[in-house]
């Protein structure tokens, strides 16, 4: 057998295989055989078709049934032996019997090589986020909030307050445009932008009063449009009183006192933004590191991560894209992200690969221990059990070598915390 190698990109190759007459003729005469023995020729008992007309009939099918087979034979242990790592299953281009020998040649895509940089020369800042009482009270409002009923107010609308209105548009002079109006529409101001143009002419408005709003084009060129909005309520959103016998009912029974509530909202507030200090920092690293590793990306794996965010945006929408939706154009617009997934796998495999990092028995143990300790309800037993399960074996060993991976990182760049404030969020 000889063998040749052609670098046709950074990221594919072509191999091609040439098999002597010897080597490969074995294989051709048992599926010749195996044909004989199977097809059914009128006129001829089964298992007695000449070979020449068998030949004649099937032979396209035969040789290429052939040259798949030796393709699947050699072409692993050349990869092996050549230290090719694909990246796309091979595919066949061609073969060609003659002349005593069988060439294949073979195409498919490998991982690209590069030099990973040196990672101490990045350095990365972590947010470290301290919960203040103020950040609790905020948190145990927008949870009073789900328990609070909706009232009348006779007063002018407050910044939190929802304002019902008939939505009247208007003409340039002023006049009601035909079939423009919407009744009873609700305008809650808390939630508008403040330069919203509802929310600027509605806000200090009661039941009984009209504004009229102008709304200018956001491009140039575009129309300006008004309206009138003729107040019939305002309602309020009118909080309960936090008191032991509520929280019993939030907690349902876990707690029966409000500063045991207050306390576990604020260790929740905490471990809540801990996570999201820490994942930010992850976030930061894989960035920074794919935008210095400009590495040419495999078009296979890249139509994987494709696949998959499409596969997400499907998920999103309940499970079934619109019948008007563009797949093949919504795919394109993923490129770039699937461009980022792709390099990120390429870089971090790099990372692993010089590293050493593999995960073990012991590595699950330890990681069905911290898990055991987040849900009292599970021992160690029963989440290594699940761990080493066909189903969630391979996901747990992604998840834990990823970590492996995210700690050689930060373990040789420079990280500096910066205090940080709970951000302000609205229900």
């Amino acid at each position: 057998m000889q063998k040749n190698i052609t670098n046709i990109s950074d990221t594919e190759q072509q191999l091609e295989i040439i098999l002597t007459s010897e080597e490969y003729q074995p294989e051709y005469d048992s599926q010749l055989e195996e044909a004989r023995r199977s097809v059914k020729i009128k006129g001829f008992r089964q298992g007695h078709v000449p070979v020449g007309m068998l030949k004649r009939m099937i032979g396209p099918s035969l040789e290429a049934e052939v040259a798949e087979k030796m393709a699947s034979k050699h072409f692993p242990a050349i990869a092996e032996e050549e230290k090719i790592n694909p990246a796309s299953r091979a595919q066949i281009d061609s073969f060609n019997f003659g002349d005593d020998q069988l060439i294949i040649k073979i195409s498919y895509e490998i991982h690209p090589e590069f030099e990973l940089k040196d990672l101490a020369g990045y350095s990365f800042t972590k947010a470290e986020y301290t919960v203040t009482d103020e950040d609790v009270e905020r948190e145990i409002k927008l949870i009073l909030k789900g328990h609070g009923t909706m009232v009348t107010i006779e007063e002018a609308a407050g910044e939190g307050d929802t304002i019902i209105g008939d939505v009247t548009k208007l003409n340039a002079e002023g006049n009601a445009v035909e079939d423009g109006k919407n009744e009873n529409h609700h305008f809650n101001l808390e939630y508008l932008p403040a330069d919203n143009p509802f929310r600027m002419a509605l806000e200090g408005r009661k039941a009984g009063d009209s504004a009229e709003v102008t709304v200018e084009p956001k491009e140039e060129g575009g129309e300006t449009v008004r309206y009138r909005v003729d107040v019939r309520e305002v309602k309020r959103l009118e909080l309960p009183e936090l008191d032991d016998e509520l929280v019993s009912e939030i907690s349902q029974q876990r707690f029966d006192k409000v500063e045991d509530f207050k306390g576990d909202v604020k260790l929740q507030l905490q471990a809540h933004f801990t996570d999201k200090s820490e994942q930010d920092l992850l976030e930061a690293m894989s960035a920074k590191l794919i935008e210095e590793h400009q590495v040419p990306t495999p078009k296979a794996m890249v139509a994987s991560f494709q696949n998959m965010l499409l596969e997400n945006a499907k998920r999103q929408m309940g499970g079934q894209l619109p019948d008007s939706f563009d797949q093949d154009e919504f795919l394109e617009t993923l490129k770039p992200n699937a461009e980022k997934h792709a390099r990120w796998l390429l870089v971090s495999q790099k990372i692993a690969k010089e590293n050493e990092l593999n995960v073990n028995d012991e590595d699950i143990k330890a990681f069905a221990e911290r898990e055991a300790e987040k849900e009292v309800s599970l021992t160690v037993e029963q989440l290594m059990e699940t761990y080493k399960s066909a189903e969630f074996r391979d996901y747990i060993i992604d998840t834990i070598l990823k970590e492996k991976i995210y700690d050689v990182i930060k373990s040789k760049v420079t990280i500096t915390t910066e205090a940080t404030p709970i951000p302000e969020h609205r229900g």
